[in-house]
């Protein structure tokens, strides 16, 4: 039952992916909702093939990894009867597709995109002739609401947009380094024939000359966005729209709402938010880079069938939501996440943590990210306390697979324990932001982040500036000469500790940078 792995980087389920710690294997999950029952079975299959612990990934995926026992056949019919694997197994390779986590409980969202996500991955593996398809092809479907993901990086992006009190998807393509807006308006009931059409296009023109293809690929497979660029954008188009019975609508200018605090309604994913539904509530659970250890993973499902409806929402920020909490029993769910020696609140060091697998599982990686990050959240959880999420994100090698968009501090591992930090991300020629200093070895790392922290917090705008934004107001050899000299605000900082709090009760007005401490 399984396939050849020899052309496809990516992890399946059907076919075995060799990483440094043992077979690697990826249960797509479309959208991001299990129920408890299937979660119980993951949970089995870790502790009875793996090491005893799974990963969330950053498309919401479940990982079993350190696989050192095969997986029987018997095993892989078990999770296509209970829906955790693909029917067809010639496009198990293909990445899920994402939707928002608090899709039909979001109270600000449009449309309530669960029926269309599984109509598409429906659509996807009863359609054997998609298998040529990259194993990178990747559909995103956003319903309009607080917690987006229009923004994750995915061939396709399907965004709710309401005209005139109709609601349509905005259609979004992937250039590779940017998107494009299309402008075209899909009812939802045109999606999947829309969506269809796109695959048969790409795969059309998925054969490419050498050199229109990206270097240093592990894939022989053509990118979408290489068949964009190649093809152009209005006649990649054109023949989509020949291949439906009817016109694409289009719209020349889409209008944009933005929220007051974006950096802040990034991390709705976490801590406790009410929903849609009256006196239900769900709760974001803190996964320390989204790892969950088995006899966690009963807890969480005792949880969610206790308290909730028995389901559990992954996210593609590597953490998972308990939802349908009735009012009362938020409390008495609190302490049993902590009880599983999780946490839940977004200001939690763990929350907005990120690292890649590392050089213990990728021959890619130059640094042990995860054990460094771990380490460096355990130094930090002791001294630094903070009333918003910092995104520090630990990165192996330039390819940044664990997260792709930019984050207040980036640690790129550039060898054998030393880091790049990155701050900000006002420089569009680096993907990471602006370098703040080169090659610090990792012991070196803590008190450094700390000092970061420390100053960012006493000489903020508002509770509400992020470091990213923090950072950006500042040139290099200012931020150089702040972390350098300390920044200190007289009278207010002792010479052993930097103040941790920021506008407690009861706290005065610093004179020097006008915050409390």
């Amino acid at each position: 039952m399984y396939l050849s792995s020899s052309s496809v980087p990516c992890p399946g389920l059907f076919y075995s992916t060799s990483a440094r710690d043992g077979t690697l294997f990826r249960i797509r999950i479309p959208g991001g909702i299990v129920t408890t029952g299937q979660f119980r079975i993951v949970a089995d299959l870790a502790e009875k093939f793996g090491a005893g612990y799974v990963n969330i990934t950053n498309r919401a995926n479940l990982q079993i990894r350190e696989v050192h026992t095969q997986i029987t056949s018997e095993v892989l019919h078990l999770l296509q009867d209970i829906g955790l694997a693909s029917p067809n197994p010639g496009v198990d390779h293909l990445r899920n597709i994402m939707g928002s986590p608090t899709a039909g409980i979001d109270s600000e969202e449009l449309i309530d995109t669960r029926s269309l996500i599984r109509k598409l991955d429906k659509y996807i593996s009863s359609h054997v002739e998609l298998a040529p398809l990259s194993p990178k092809f990747s559909i995103a479907v956003d319903g309009g609401g607080a917690l987006k993901v229009c923004d994750r990086p995915n061939d396709i992006i399907l965004t709710a947009v309401e005209l005139s009190t109709q609601i349509y998807f905005h259609l979004k393509l992937n250039l590779g380094e940017s998107f494009t807006n299309t402008g075209i308006l899909l009812q939802p009931q045109e999606c999947i024939d829309v969506v269809g059409a796109i695959a048969k296009v790409y795969l059309q023109h998925s054969t490419l000359e050498k050199e229109n293809l990206t270097p240093y690929r592990k894939s022989p497979k053509v990118r979408f966005f290489e068949v964009l660029h190649n093809l152009s954008i209005e006649r990649f188009l054109q023949e989509v729209e020949s291949h439906l019975s009817y016109p694409l609508r289009r719209l020349s200018h889409l209008p944009t709402i933005l929220p007051p605090h974006p950096h802040l309604n990034r991390y709705l994913h976490l801590g406790v938010h009410p929903q849609r539904q009256q006196e239900l509530f769900y709760i974001g659970v803190v996964l320390p880079l989204g790892k969950l250890e088995t006899w966690q993973m009963q807890g969480l499902a005792d949880i969610a069938q206790g308290y909730g409806i028995g389901k559990l929402r992954l996210t593609p920020w590597q953490n998972l939501l308990l939802t349908d909490i009735p009012k009362q029993y938020i409390h008495e769910v609190k302490s049993k996440i902590e009880n599983l020696k999780l946490h839940w609140s977004a200001t939690n060091l763990y929350s907005a943590l990120v690292a890649c697998a590392g050089s213990t599982g990728c021959t890619s990686s130059a640094t042990d990210t995860k054990n460094h990050a771990l380490m460096l959240a355990e130094y930090l959880d002791q001294r630094v306390t903070l009333n918003q999420p910092v995104n520090i994100h630990f990165t192996g090698c330039p390819k940044s697979c664990a997260q792709h968009n930019n984050s207040d501090i980036t640690l790129l591992g550039v060898s054998e324990d030393k880091y790049q930090i990155y701050l900000g991300d006002s420089d569009n020629e680096s993907k990471f932001g602006r370098v703040l200093y080169q090659a610090v070895p990792f012991l070196e790392l803590p008190p450094l982040i700390e000092k970061i922290l420390q100053l960012y917090i006493a000489k903020r705008r508002t509770r509400h500036e992020s470091l990213g934004e923090f950072a950006n107001r500042h040139s290099i050899a200012e931020l150089q000469q702040i972390v350098e000299e300390g920044g200190e605000c007289e009278g207010c900082v002792d010479a052993q500790r930097l103040p941790v709090r920021v506008g407690c009760e009861g706290c005065e007005e610093c004179e020097g940078c006008g915050n409390k401490h």
